[in-house]
């Protein structure tokens, strides 16, 4: 299969992880390619020139010799293409911001149930980014209160048109092809407004220009929510 979705596990506890990879290794479309025990061994492996590069990676927050979050940020910095998905026992307001912040895609608590870990990762891979009503909520809750560091910008004409059009769709978790037939362009198209976005937004990911949208008031989160 051509569409496989290369992921790898990063938890300290093994019977969790071994628990999570039969889990994955049952749907067609995902192999696990390698399970780290900390942080540390995650970033070693990506940087001594594996084999495989991963799609996607499944993170847990705390973890000995490199965290989570410290984890995500190296990831992120250099190897922007990886998405990452915290999965971890943690859903205060603090952690979910900063993973969120440090270029995570989405963010899972280990109570969820089977069906939705599959559905997010799916979604990932597919939009870019998967957020559940609780972690929006938190997410708006931290935009309220001044906490996204995503530049927000106080000229209407700062986007074209065109440019929020392609925002809006992204905003409602349409993937490339969709947003390219529903505004009759070609999908490289998409992806050049996609790039001017997040160039002139000064957006780390796709979730930054979700934060922007909803600070320039050109979607509310009640509009994303309904996509869930």
């Amino acid at each position: 299969m051509d569409n496989i979705i290369k992921i790898i596990l990063a938890d300290d506890e093994l019977l969790f992880r071994k628990g999570i990879a039969f889990l994955l290794e049952r749907e067609p479309n995902f192999k696990v390619i390698y399970e780290a025990s900390d942080g540390s061994d995650l970033v070693n492996y990506l940087e001594n020139d594996p084999i495989e590069l991963p799609d996607l990676i499944l993170i847990d927050l705390k973890m000995p010799l490199l965290n989570g979050v410290e984890a995500t940020k190296r990831i992120h910095s250099k190897f922007p293409e990886i998405k990452i998905i915290a999965l971890t026992s943690y859903e205060t307001k603090p952690f979910v911001l900063n993973m969120i912040q440090e270029g995570a895609s989405s963010y899972l608590v280990k109570n969820t149930s089977p069906k939705e870990v599959v559905k997010t990762i799916n979604e990932v891979i597919a939009k870019g980014f998967y957020y559940n009503d609780m972690v929006m909520e938190i997410i708006y809750e931290g935009i309220s209160s001044g906490n996204k560091k995503v530049k927000c910008s106080i000229e209407e004409d700062y986007l074209t048109s065109r440019e929020k059009e392609v925002l809006k769709l992204i905003c409602m978790q349409h993937n490339t092809n969709e947003i390219a037939e529903k505004l009759f362009i070609s999908p490289r198209t998409v992806d050049g407004h996609r790039n001017n976005l997040l160039l002139k937004t000064e957006a780390r990911n796709i979730a930054g220009l979700v934060v922007y949208a909803i600070q320039n008031k050109i979607v509310d989160v009640e509009q994303i929510s309904q996509r869930f």
